[in-house]
């Protein structure tokens, strides 16, 4: 029962939260597969080896030192940080790579980032509530490990590989050859730093006013992060009104309809209508092909020059002419005013 128990505290917060940052990513959603391979790789590739490296230099440092102290120190102020954050990371480089046309704005980097992360968590919540908790404490300590690891730290895995994705984002949008080689670079150290503060103050302060101290910093972290997300999201709000504009120009969508575009609550609004008439996979599809066109234009005018750009925007421009009428017919959408 406990390790049933254990296992869903572990993995069901963690997926809830998964679900808010696919929300949060308001304009052009990243796919779902995509999403769900990344949160598996974190689940399932980089705790494997997360455990098997860190178990492997743990055994070399007491083989060493003789010290079990020793052992703890390094193993989570320096090796967890580091080798944790390049297995996430790694994924990343793989979405660079392999799904380059998907990986386009910042906010891409933090919601690509916090998906593994997330996923990341997932197992190790599972682990430590069962082996941290009830195993050593019982149920009473099964409890307290799963309030610190899903109310109070429940984002930090999350939050720390979000830096990485930024730092992916940024070479992914330069121009400048230094910036697409240092940024990842500068994302990871700033993931392990993050990684290795938080792992390394209560053990340094120790107690109630370490855990508190924890609590604060890694809270105001939070916000930073928060922060950075409203920025993304103003960002691509503004891609939206300058790239679509122009298109209400030649009548492939309407005003109203680029004022919802642009809004994340009058979009939500929007879908929850279409979810009540039974058509949400078409206004979902045609919002989303919305937001790829601006960004599509956006990257033809910021970035060198992708193969097929050029047919990718008269492709989506005539997607989304054709789903327009068809969002008018059913009462889409709300009138701006309104929500």
């Amino acid at each position: 029962m406990a390790l049933f128990l254990s296992l869903f505290l572990g993995i069901g917060p963690m997926l809830a939260y998964a679900a808010l940052v696919y929300w949060i990513d308001r304009y052009e959603k990243e796919p779902v597969p995509l999403l769900l391979g990344l949160f598996g790789w974190g689940a399932v590739f980089a705790v494997g080896w997360s455990l098997i490296v860190e178990t492997a230099l743990g055994v070399g440092i007491f083989l060493v030192t003789d010290s079990e102290a020793a052992v703890t120190l390094s193993t989570g102020s320096i090796i967890a940080p580091v080798v944790e954050e390049f297995l996430k990371g790694l994924a990343l480089l793989v979405v660079l790579i392999a799904f380059r046309l998907e990986f386009d704005s910042y906010l891409d980097g933090i919601v690509y980032g916090a998906i593994i992360g997330l996923g990341f968590a997932a197992t190790e919540n599972a682990l430590f509530i069962y082996t941290l908790g009830y195993l050593e404490d019982g149920w009473a300590g099964l409890a307290t490990v799963s309030v610190l690891r899903i109310v109070l730290f429940g984002f930090q895995h999350a939050y720390y590989t979000a830096f990485t994705g930024l730092g992916f984002a940024a070479s992914r949008l330069s121009r400048r050859g230094p910036i697409r080689w240092l940024a990842p670079l500068a994302g990871l150290t700033l993931a392990v730093l993050t990684h290795a503060f938080h792992n390394s103050l209560i053990p340094v302060v120790g107690g109630l006013r370490g855990l508190a101290l924890l609590t604060i910093a890694d809270w105001t972290g939070w916000a930073v992060m928060v922060g950075v997300i409203v920025w993304a999201l103003r960002r691509e709000r503004s891609w939206i009104l300058a790239y679509l504009g122009p298109e209400v120009e030649r009548g492939v969508l309407t005003p109203a309809q680029l004022e919802v575009a642009a809004s994340p609550v009058r979009q939500t609004a929007a879908r929850w209508q279409a979810l009540r008439q039974g058509r949400r996979r078409l206004v979902a599809r045609f919002y989303q092909a919305c937001a790829e066109l601006a960004w599509k234009k956006h990257k033809a005018h910021t970035l060198a020059a992708e193969p097929d750009i050029a047919e990718a925007i008269d492709r989506l421009r005539a997607e989304v002419g054709a789903l327009s009428p068809q969002l008018l017919e059913s009462g889409q959408p709300f009138d701006p005013g309104r929500g």
